[in-house]
């Protein structure tokens, strides 16, 4: 059983679901409507109340959770904590909060993961797609085939700053929705071309203002019924007509949530103007949806992540078969120096493929050329948080260790980069196989012993030892070499 967190620009909300063989089941969800990308005030910091609210809505999600045996859960926070210049500081509150990891993901992530979401929810697995997510704070637009992403972006334009700046005052009049439409057209007017109507067969909309949207369609037979921009429009009229969000009396939505819808149709109408899209289907998946599948393939070793480090290999054309040794030995050298949990091997394993990827850019300082790509590379399935580790890891690979700061404070982590040091070293001098005397220990200290013979074997090893001898000291710890016969 797992369970999805997302935390939203408009709701937090809550799915928990058990794999059944062949779908998920939802078993609980929960939903709190706290409009966090309208607590963010002029400096672009969230407000002291908008922070209550979030904490109060966390520690009632944890008691949720706690009532289910989980298997995984994952916590995911979208737009306003991608923006909010105060989040890193109120993370650690919400986290402590909920009882979870927080993971602030990239507008790519989140669009792969609605994407993932939508499609577990259609049948037609040769179908070409085009997936609308309108969010609190952000839209996605998703082009796929079948269960394949092959094009996604972010756009920083959703409901909240939509509603807050055209329609303030809750009044809705025609210059206010022209303008509305028109600035929501402007963020994709550059980017219309890969999503022309040629290059997909259906168009799918998955956030919930969307599925309020078409709830209002169908109930109040508007239009024609269907998510057609005719059908939007006529909306869009009778909005006008009633002229405030107080005075909005339509069934499918809930009167806290007219100013949102309104927000989002202006988004909506200007998005299928932009592209040429006639109509749509709104569909109930999306996010969270997502986030379930993603961790059903985690847990059968289907990773995402693994597949986005390969790409990423054959991308800059890494030498594989070096990648794979240096993987391979500091996987064996991690295991030698006994970390108190299996949490950093993957990260181990990933940054040891990708370690070289730098080469791409200039043989000098590429450790530090591999570690910025990483850092700031799409790669889906991982995390903001989670590429800042492997960039961490890439560069601590050779040369002085300061610049791992205080990371090296945890001792696993110390120790993933030491294996991955000594991996890299032992690759460049050519030690494949050969490490039948070798053997490492991380303590207080660090602690190598090698047989006389094997040193002779690779001579240019004990150059190596010599500078990891001052790197490490240069952080406090002493790097022992002892040899034996």
């Amino acid at each position: 059983m797992f369970a999805a967190v997302d935390l939203g620009s408009n709701s937090f909300r809550m799915h928990i679901g058990r794999h059944d063989g062949n779908t998920i089941r939802i078993v609980k969800t929960a939903r709190d409507p706290i409009r966090l990308g309208s607590g963010l005030d002029a400096d672009g910091n969230l407000t002291e109340q908008a922070m209550q609210s979030a904490l109060n809505c966390l520690r009632n999600f944890r008691v949720i959770l706690n009532a289910y045996s989980l298997d995984a859960v994952r916590v995911v926070a979208t737009n306003t904590m991608r923006v909010a210049k105060n989040a890193a500081a109120f993370l650690p509150a919400a986290e402590e909060a909920i009882g979870h990891t927080i993971e602030i993901i990239s507008g790519e992530e989140e669009g792969r993961l609605i994407y993932m979401g939508v499609s577990s929810a259609l049948a037609d697995a040769d179908e070409r797609r085009l997936v609308l997510d309108i969010g609190g704070g952000s839209t996605e637009i998703i082009l796929g085939h079948g269960p394949e992403i092959l094009h996604v972006e972010s756009f920083s334009v959703g409901t909240s700053p939509q509603s807050d700046t055209f329609f303030r005052s809750g009044a809705i009049d025609t210059a206010s929705f022209d303008a509305a439409i028109l600035s929501a057209r402007s963020y994709f007017e550059d980017a219309v071309t890969p999503y022309d109507p040629q290059h997909w067969d259906a168009a799918y909309g998955s956030s919930g203002t969307i599925r309020v949207i078409s709830d209002v369609i169908a109930k109040n037979k508007i239009g024609d019924g269907t998510m057609s921009l005719q059908s939007l429009e006529t909306l869009r009229d009778r909005l006008i007509a009633y002229g405030h969000v107080s005075a909005v009396d339509l069934p499918g939505v809930k009167p806290e949530r007219v100013i949102v819808m309104v927000g989002g149709l202006a988004i909506l109408i200007g998005i299928m103007q932009e592209i040429g899209i006639a109509a749509m289907t709104a569909v109930d998946a999306g996010l969270r949806m997502g986030l379930l599948w993603d961790l059903q393939l985690r847990a059968t070793r289907r990773d995402r992540r693994e597949q986005s480090v390969i790409e990423f290999m054959r991308r800059f054309h890494v030498d594989e078969s070096r990648a794979n040794r240096v993987a391979g030995t500091a996987a064996s050298l991690y295991a030698q120096l006994k970390p108190s949990s299996e949490m950093y091997a993957r990260y181990l394993n990933w940054s040891a493929l990708l370690h070289e990827v730098g080469l791409a850019v200039s043989h000098t300082g590429y450790h530090k050329h591999a570690a910025y790509m990483v850092d700031n590379a799409d790669l889906p399935g991982f995390t903001t948080r989670e590429q800042r580790l492997l960039s961490t890891l890439i560069l601590a690979q050779k040369g002085n260790l300061r610049k791992a700061g205080n990371t090296l404070d945890e001792a696993d982590f110390a120790k993933a980069v030491l294996a991955l040091r000594m991996a890299a070293m032992l690759m460049h001098a050519r030690v494949d196989t050969d490490m039948g005397d070798f053997r490492i220990r991380m303590k207080n200290r660090i602690d190598i012993e090698v047989g006389r013979d094997w040193l002779a074997r690779h001579p240019t090893v004990s150059y190596g030892m010599e500078k990891e001898k001052a790197a490490w000291k240069e952080v406090g710890l002493d790097f022992n070499i002892r040899t034996s016969s």
